[in-house]
């Protein structure tokens, strides 16, 4: 059970870093540092002189997509949130209630056979909950299989739909506010429906500094779906691909000296999703059902870069696979005590494992 009860309302990051005052910029963001159960608090910034030469940052380039659009259900408004495009061409995606702020919750009573009109003569019809069958993952009522008629939802999401918001932000922000610096277009025009967050504070001078530091970089891809407030719900199937060269890149940061550091959950989830039983991470991509729990653990990665998850997300298992409870529940009584910020637009902590971590320090 978590000993994480509450977080304070205000501990949200409503805007932007760069919208916060003049001259900010996105990585004016603090970062928590957790060595073992050890914490220390640093700016975003500092982070290149927290890491040594050799380390190899992992990073996730899936673009963030318009994935919201108004259409009607009826004669009701609906928000649709699309989440992600399955093998078949259906779309999973999510009805939700408008409410001027975002949205707060998942539309209830829907059904098989519901119709949504969408701008420009585009069509769902919604067909099954996602479960069942690949990419879908368990039974999720909030989540629905939907055809689409009448056109294409990569140019749907591009002249009518906007960033996913929810009602902890102040307001809409442009798509750009949602893409990281290592966002990359799909030619498919596929992506993620919420934005690879942990890495959105990266900036051309941090990563110029880490290279001078002799820090790594290698690249992968998740797309994401959408996220969910339900207490504990994890994470359904998502695409991802590992290239040949990060492959390479992480195996023999793995071999010496160095450390693997995910910058975000989804890049812990495509890692180890490519590790075999042997450790050794092999190119490749498609469809990932892989949930890491302590349980499970991990066997590539030696450090994670995130947000600050909810009480009652299930990344918090994950975060617990690398670092382990003592340390992610010490982490979160200092950030809620040093009144860091929550949510996309947030501040950020860095996880390493404890074993690294230990020998890191005695270096």
């Amino acid at each position: 059970m978590n000993t994480i009860v509450r977080v304070p309302e205000e501990r949200s990051a409503r805007v932007p870093a760069e919208q916060r005052g003049p001259g900010r910029v996105r990585d004016d963001v603090r970062l928590l540092v957790s060595h073992g159960t050890r914490v220390t608090h640093h700016a975003f910034r500092e982070l290149p002189g927290l890491l040594r030469a050799g380390d190899l940052l992992v990073v996730n380039t899936s673009p963030t997509l318009a994935a919201a659009v108004d259409g009607r259900i009826g004669d009701a408004p609906v928000v649709v949130h699309f989440s992600t495009r399955g093998d078949d061409g259906r779309w999973a995606v999510e009805p939700r209630e408008p409410d001027g702020r975002g949205t707060t919750r998942a539309r209830a009573g829907t059904r098989a056979g519901t119709e949504v009109r969408l701008a420009g003569g585009v069509r769902l019809v919604l067909a099954e909950p996602v479960g069942g069958r690949a990419p879908a993952g368990g039974h999720r009522e909030r989540l629905w299989w939907a055809r689409v008629e009448g056109g294409a939802v990569p140019g749907l999401l591009r002249e009518h739909g906007r960033p996913i918001r929810y009602s902890y932000t102040t307001r809409d922000q442009p798509l750009s506010a949602y893409q990281t610096l290592f966002s990359v277009p799909s030619p498919d025009g596929t992506g993620s429906a919420e934005m690879p967050s942990a890495g959105r504070p990266f900036t051309e001078r941090v990563v110029a500094e880490l290279a001078r530091r002799g820090v790594g970089l290698a690249r992968v891809t998740l797309h994401t779906g959408v996220a969910s407030a339900q207490a504990h719900e994890p994470p359904y199937p998502e695409w991802f691909s590992v290239p040949r060269a990060s492959a390479r890149a992480i195996n023999a940061a793995a071999a010496g000296a160095g450390r693997v550091i995910a910058v975000g959950t989804t890049v812990v989830r495509a890692v180890e999703s490519a590790a075999g039983a042997d450790g050794i991470v092999r190119a490749g991509e498609g469809w990932t059902d892989l949930v890491v729990t302590p349980g499970r653990g991990v066997r590539v990665v030696d450090g994670l870069l995130t947000g600050l998850h909810e009480p009652e997300a299930s990344h918090l298992l994950m975060l617990r696979a690398v670092a382990g409870r003592a340390a992610v529940d010490r982490a979160y009584e200092e950030a809620l005590r040093g009144l860091y910020l929550w949510h996309e637009f947030g501040d950020v902590h860095l996880l390493l494992r404890e074993e690294t971590a230990r020998r890191a320090l005695t270096e």
